[in-house]
């Protein structure tokens, strides 16, 4: 059966909504030849890309595939698939004729991420990409936040509702802000200079801009950080044989956001918890410092003074490290290997 016999009523939805803001301009569409349920590479059914000239020429992606663009599949009667499609407006130079194939990689790589691991991108959560998101580019944008597209509202199809949520290239300064205060906070202050979230590879960091540096740091220091969570891929703890004194083990390059999140959450009477491959660690405000082991649950209750002690220990720094006041714990920072696509080691960080 070809894809015009089939019910396409989700895939007409999405047609609609774009034929709503570009009319009848016709757009480039790059399709998958064989399905990824059929073993196909790649996820998504296809990615429409629109030449747009204002407020300044770039290219607009929207995916096809993560909302349920035939038959209603999912139990979920309320959203369609996953609930969203992916959008991703990137600046066009003069010379380009046709829209980068690394962006519509890009797009199939998280649509990879999601279908392999089930979790979904919403409006003001981030994604670090460990290196550019332009493969082989210069370029300083090493992370993605995401946010509502400013002109592609939600619609509501007959597989359920659909949000369009923008992918955004962002620095790793930028990252570490959104990540101590909130992606949507930083984002509204960047706005002025980031026509409609647009992505531009060439630009540096906004927050070399004294009155955005300023307007985060104030934001965070007001309203603390809403990363509640973050997951640590060398998240460890050791306990000893003697039970003298146990060790959390942290990566050189979270070690640093880590110290920073304490701060911006214990100051406000909120928990952050780590998730590692094997266990989760709960930091917690105390009237003294200790910890509790329930399984693989470790929970460390921080006073002001141990909490302090750690933020400071946290950073990139390699080593082992004692607590002053709090001889049963110790921190281990391990270097962090920043490897390619092939696994070979690019950057070695601590």
């Amino acid at each position: 059966m070809s894809e015009e016999e089939l019910n396409a009523d989700g895939w007409a939805a999405i047609d609609e909504a774009l034929e709503q803001l570009y009319g009848e301009q016709e757009q480039k569409h790059y399709g998958t030849a064989i399905p990824y349920m059929l073993g196909g590479p790649d996820p998504l059914n296809g990615i429409s890309v629109y030449e747009v000239r204002e407020p300044l020429p770039h290219w607009h992606f929207i995916t096809y595939g993560f909302s349920e663009l035939y038959e209603k599949e999912s139990e979920d009667p309320e959203h369609s698939g996953y609930g969203f499609e992916l959008t991703f407006r990137l600046f066009k130079s003069a010379a380009e004729d046709e829209p980068p194939a690394w962006a519509l990689n890009l797009l199939q790589n998280l649509g990879r991420y999601v279908f392999n691991s089930g979790n979904v991108f919403r409006s003001g959560d981030y994604m670090d990409a460990n290196g550019p998101i332009a493969l082989e580019a210069d370029t300083p944008l090493t992370a993605l936040a995401f946010i509502a597209d400013p002109l592609l509202p939600a619609i509501d199809t007959p597989n359920g509702r659909v949000e369009f949520i923008q992918l955004a290239g962002i620095t790793n300064d930028e990252l570490l802000a959104m990540q101590v205060w909130n992606t949507l906070g930083v984002l509204a202050e960047m706005k002025e200079h980031l026509p409609l979230y647009m992505t531009d590879l060439q630009r540096d960091s906004l927050l070399k801009l004294p009155a955005i540096a300023e307007a985060v740091r104030l934001g965070s220091e007001s309203e603390g950080s809403n990363t509640g969570a973050l997951y640590v891929d060398q998240l460890a703890w050791e306990n000893p044989a003697d039970d003298s004194v146990h060790t959390l083990q942290l990566g050189a390059k979270q070690a640093e956001i880590v110290g920073k999140l304490l701060r911006g959450r214990l100051l406000k009477g909120r928990t952050l918890t780590l998730a590692g491959p094997e266990i989760s660690v709960s930091f917690e405000t105390g009237d003294a410092p200790g910890f509790e082991i329930r399984g693989e649950l470790i929970i460390l209750k921080l006073d002001e003074a141990a909490g302090t002690a750690l933020s400071e220990i946290f950073r990139p720094s390699a080593g082992l490290y004692s607590l002053p006041g709090w001889p049963e714990l110790a921190v281990r920072i391990v270097p962090t290997h920043i490897t390619d696509n092939e696994g070979t080691i690019v950057k070695t960080i601590g």
